[in-house]
């Protein structure tokens, strides 16, 4: 299993690359960042300081979205971004939660976001698309991809993986049929193998191997023996989970959602963007203990490698740790130390 984190960006930079790196000294193979331009800071900026001081981590968003900007601007950013690391760069998309809805706008339709997704890696690996009527390409990328022997109308392969977020079985199924990865926001293993059931139904459908598509679990961890700290400093994880839940049962009839993933959401009172991923917030308040144990990893070292066990059972490729709930450094060191290398 590889190790990956996620950070928000409302820390100083400097921070971030500190954290960084000490992830890739750590054994974490894969760096990732939210993108939410009204909540926090622009990630393109911080994953290129992010770039230039690692060596080997995979860096990418977790996740953007077809809507906060023109997709040749984040296909350009991902190109530029794949020069800087040496090719280390992955996009992680989805529809839009959090960057739509503090600005009072809706999330996109999966046909926009599998358009996005597939020009936007054509793009940033220096292939033509049609965007809005008009062939684009963007020549220097393809250079990079291919070398500087790259012939004027060549196309190269795609290098870049496309990991899509998603909940509901039509976004999972999509993600099956064109992605390279899927994020699975929960580390609960029985939901992530009905989450798998789509991907996998996808894949086949497209003539594609359901094995060859990677499976990140994420969610944050606490490790700790005293159970009411740890899962205080991660409850706010499932009420970040519940705007996707409440908007999949505006969409779909109950009955064909697992009972695990949509009861909980019952008590929620409403949901306060301005407070989005924050621990001790408001908005976890309707969050039972039992929701946080299923979502997040929280307990003593043995508990962690016994859970992170469980999902590799079930398919998971990439743990992704939501590193954001505090005392990070310490997080990474007990990680480093204990855990990550009991999965190499």
């Amino acid at each position: 299993m590889d190790f990956g984190i996620t950070l928000k960006l409302d820390m100083p930079p400097p921070r971030t690359v500190a954290l960084t790196r000490q992830a890739e000294a750590a054994g974490f193979s894969y760096g990732w960042v939210f993108d939410s331009h009204v909540l926090w800071q622009d990630p393109y900026p911080l994953l290129s300081l992010m770039a230039a001081g690692t060596e080997r981590m995979r860096l990418g968003t977790c996740v953007t979205n077809p809507a906060v900007r023109d997709l040749t601007v984040t296909a350009s950013s991902l190109a530029t971004l794949n020069r800087i690391s040496g090719g280390r760069m992955d996009l992680g998309i989805g529809r839009g939660d959090s960057s739509r809805r503090v600005l009072g706008k809706q999330p996109t339709t999966l046909a926009e976001l599998e358009q996005a997704a597939l020009k936007i890696r054509a793009l940033a690996t220096g292939r033509e698309v049609e965007h809005e009527g008009q062939p684009v390409r963007l020549p220097w990328a393809c250079q990079e991809a291919c070398g500087p022997a790259c012939a004027e109308r060549c196309v190269p392969e795609p290098t870049m993986p496309i990991w899509i977020a998603g909940y509901g079985p039509k976004a999972l199924q999509l993600t099956g049929r064109i992605a390279d990865g899927v994020i699975l926001q929960f580390a609960d293993p029985e939901l992530i193998r009905w989450c798998l059931s789509f991907v996998h139904e996808g894949a086949r459908s497209a003539g594609r191997d359901p094995a060859a598509i990677k499976v990140m679990a994420a969610a944050p961890v606490w490790v700790a023996d005293d159970l009411a700290i740890a899962r205080d400093r991660v409850r706010w994880f499932p009420a970040l989970v519940s705007n996707h839940v409440v908007d999949l049962l505006a969409r779909y009839d109950p009955a064909e959602l697992p009972p695990a993933l949509t009861q909980y959401v019952s008590a929620r009172a409403g949901y306060d963007y301005r407070k989005h991923a924050e621990v001790g917030s408001s908005n976890a308040a309707f969050v039972s203990d039992e929701v946080v144990d299923r979502f997040c990893i929280v307990g003593p070292p043995e508990e962690h490698r016994r859970r992170l066990a469980e999902l590799a059972a079930v398919g998971v490729d990439q743990f992704n740790v939501y590193l954001m709930s505090g005392e990070e450094e310490t997080c990474l060191e007990v990680y480093g130390s204990a855990i990550v290398p009991a999965f190499a």
